[in-house]
């Protein structure tokens, strides 16, 4: 018998997304006979205990027979269970210090502990993540603060919706004006928000054309690889040279805040990678940006206006450009602009985002967790046994200081 456990999220704020759907549990129960799924009790998930229990789910508060635990944000110290196997994002790939204690606990534990983020394919891309319903939500924010901003159309946030389908048919009563919209990123965050542009029928324009004209309806261009950065001496771009050395490279974005209304950003962003302006630049008369989806939300990065993650219940700040300080949003003031900076969006649409996580746990990663041997658990294996995994070595000063 393998017996899987879906965790009671116990981090605060808590989440309320799950690792696998009801639905998905009894599709897996039924397929794998020998496979028994147990379900902590929550007040919290997306999904209700009942809906677990209807679908064959066992609720109990004693986990201790079960041979993995799934959840979705990190663990509380005092919650985990030595010995375990066990997969959520941790945070503490980057040597995040808030969760420093966390890492040196799941050591002494030896606990196994398999992150999400790590989970990869042979050529290092991602194999589960929440960008998409990151890029549609932040998207949707965004143009939600535009049609507030200027009284143009009233939405309801993502969170006051059932589900995405109900989200998006909104925007059938919804006018947007000939606005000039700016995406940038390649992943799928990117794709989340390109689908938010697709529903609101809002036409693909070429950069060099996105800069040259104006139009008499809502365009947008995206932005991404060689239409971004150039190289500071040859004025060229390699995607591996600029990830392996993005320092030497230049960012081409600031004509584009200076033709766009909008802007939704979704490129992954470290602190060597130049940012796609500066608050200098956003002080000049021509800098024509007024709402601003930073959905990848790092603090001072890519977006130097980003003051901060908001928050669901209050998604949108407004940043004073003449003033670099926090204002009040929706302004038609022409020093205001508005800034959507959540930093976990698609808790927004628990329900969708979890159906799509969980049926890429089940197609991709349950099976490797049936095989006595996975290079794909390998490599998102943090530590086991009470020790780093080869892979992550180099937290060491982290994990055993």
């Amino acid at each position: 018998m393998f017996q899987i456990g879906l965790i009671l999220e116990g981090k605060t704020p808590p989440d309320n997304r799950v690792a696998l759907t009801p639905t998905q549990c009894a599709q897996l129960m039924q397929h794998y006979p020998d496979m028994r799924i147990i379900a902590e009790p929550s007040p919290r998930r997306c999904f209700t205990d009942d809906e677990y229990r209807a679908a064959g789910v066992t609720i109990q508060d004693d986990m201790s027979a079960c041979d993995v635990l799934l959840g979705i944000k990190e663990v509380p110290i005092d919650k985990l269970i030595p010995g375990k196997t066990y997969c959520f994002f941790s945070h503490t790939r980057k040597k995040q210090p808030y969760n420093k204690k966390l890492m040196q606990a799941l050591i002494e534990k030896q606990i196994r502990m398999i992150d999400y983020e790590a989970l990869t394919y042979d050529d290092g891309q991602r194999i589960l993540g929440f960008g998409f319903f990151a890029g549609v939500v932040g998207a949707h924010n965004g143009l939600l603060a535009y049609g507030k901003r200027y009284d143009l159309y009233h939405l309801k946030a993502a969170h006051e919706c059932h589900d995405m389908s109900a989200m998006m048919h909104q925007y059938e009563d919804a006018y947007l004006p000939p606005v000039k919209i700016a995406v940038t990123g390649s992943g799928r965050v990117t794709t989340g928000i390109l689908e938010i542009m697709q529903a609101w029928n809002i036409k693909s324009v070429e950069p060099e054309d996105f800069l040259a004209n104006e139009y008499d309806y809502p365009v947008y261009t995206l932005l991404k690889g060689a239409a971004l950065y150039e190289h500071k001496v040859n004025k060229t771009y390699n995607r591996n040279d600029f990830h392996a050395h993005p320092e030497q490279y230049n960012c081409k974005f600031l004509p584009f805040a200076q033709a766009a209304d909008i802007l939704m950003n979704g490129i992954y962003w470290q602190e060597k990678i130049p940012r796609l302006f500066e608050k200098e630049d956003a002080k000049n008369e021509n800098f024509r940006l007024r709402v601003i989806a930073d959905i990848t939300c790092d603090l001072d990065g890519s977006v130097p206006l980003n003051l901060g993650a908001s928050t669901i219940a209050d998604p949108v700040y407004g940043y004073n450009r003449t003033t670099d300080s926090k204002a009040a949003p929706f302004q038609n003031d022409g020093q205001i602009v508005d800034i959507m900076a959540v930093d976990n969006l698609p808790n927004e649409l628990p329900r969708d985002a979890s159906e799509h996580f969980g049926s890429h746990i089940i197609k991709y990663i349950l099976p490797e967790m049936l095989l006595q041997e996975s290079k794909i658990l390998d490599r998102a294996t943090i530590c086991a046994n009470g020790k780093l995994s080869s892979y992550f070595e180099y937290l060491s000063d982290y994990a055993y200081e």
